[in-house]
């Protein structure tokens, strides 16, 4: 159905090569030029400065569900005004003994505009429409819980 594309370039910049010392920065480029500064965890000599691959991937969930979130609020006619998530990913090992992002908590805080405000039920039958039709959480292997706030 549609195509998606990001092209990743990265240079050494140290004299050496060696695990402790080379440079992890590199530029993520996406359509229309958007360009921004990536590199490792800083726990795996990354730069605290740039986003990190970790990172992306939790803010590429809470943003899917997120969107798919307001699409799924704007078909029952309900007015978002404000969508606030403190989303959280967890690094460990998986079943494998391979360390991954395991699983992702979503903390999705909403508030509604307009004549009528869902109940708490409502919203995380909301929630939960969202988090099956978010094209992100169905491309991972990922345990992502959203926890309404």
């Amino acid at each position: 159905m549609s195509e998606h594309r990001a092209e990743i370039d990265w240079k050494r910049t140290t004299s050496d090569f060696s695990y402790e010392t080379y440079n992890r920065d590199h530029e993520w480029t996406f359509d229309a030029g958007i360009t921004l500064r990536a590199s490792a965890a800083p726990e795996y000599f990354g730069s605290k400065s740039c986003l990190d691959p970790e990172k992306a991937f939790v803010a590429s969930l809470s943003s899917c569900h997120m969107l798919t979130f307001l699409a799924v609020a704007s078909s029952k006619n309900l007015v978002v005004d404000s969508y606030h998530d403190a989303a959280v990913g967890h690094l460990e090992k998986n079943a494998e003994g391979r360390l991954c992002i395991t699983r992702v908590i979503l903390r999705p805080r909403v508030v509604f505009g307009g004549e009528r405000t869902p109940g708490p039920d409502e919203i995380r039958e909301l929630h939960d429409k969202a988090h099956h039709h978010c094209l992100i959480a169905n491309s991972v292997k990922t345990d992502v819980t959203v926890e309404p706030q």
